[in-house]
């Protein structure tokens, strides 16, 4: 089983701790003037979510997780399960709602995802970071209006609600960028 030396770790890195997997966050060497040296690492749990302070001494080691990203297609959900595919061998992984958290409001058929595995369970997810959706729902466009005009609500197919600029209309399909869930721009097709 691979380990790490506190001199290993690095921002991104992945570690167990207490059964769980985590990543590291920060980072920080710290050599007082007197006593051993010392890492202060903020770590995320993989699988709450939860970020949390701690103190590793200098040149302890702790077991590598056995976690990995790979690129996977959104194919469907049946309501309890959101169902993904490698592309390259056909291999299918059912991931449950607490691993889709927030990616669900832009999961699309066919779409690319990195699904984090960790013992060959998909741990979380994470949707391109800009996807193309359609309005299915919004009030009727307003012309003459500018980008800076104003705002109102779009409901998209997937059910997200976001905020577009008026002169939007229902049935057009827009770029939203997934990491703030705000509308980028319009796509022409």
């Amino acid at each position: 089983m691979a380990t790490y030396s506190t001199s290993e770790f690095r921002g991104g890195l992945k570690i167990m701790l207490d059964g769980d997997p985590y990543s590291i966050v920060e980072n920080e060497f710290v050599k007082p003037g007197k006593g051993q040296a010392f890492n202060r690492v903020r770590i995320r749990n993989l699988k709450t979510g939860r970020v949390i302070d701690k103190t590793f001494k200098s040149g302890e080691t702790v077991e590598a997780a056995d976690v990995v990203d790979v690129n996977m297609q959104y194919l469907y959900t049946d309501g309890e399960f959101w169902h993904f595919m490698v592309p390259d061998t056909f291999e299918q992984y059912a991931a449950v709602e607490a691993s889709v958290a927030e990616a669900k409001n832009w999961l699309k058929d066919q779409d690319v995802c990195i699904v984090t595995l960790w013992n060959n369970q998909p741990l979380t997810v994470t949707p391109p970071n800009f996807v193309e959706l359609t309005i299915v729902e919004t009030d009727p466009g307003v012309r003459g209006d500018t980008a800076t005009g104003g705002t109102k609500p779009a409901k998209l197919e997937t059910g997200a609600v976001v905020k577009v600029p008026l002169f939007i209309e229902q049935g057009e399909v827009l770029r939203i960028d997934t990491r703030t869930g705000e509308y980028v721009s319009r796509v022409s097709k």
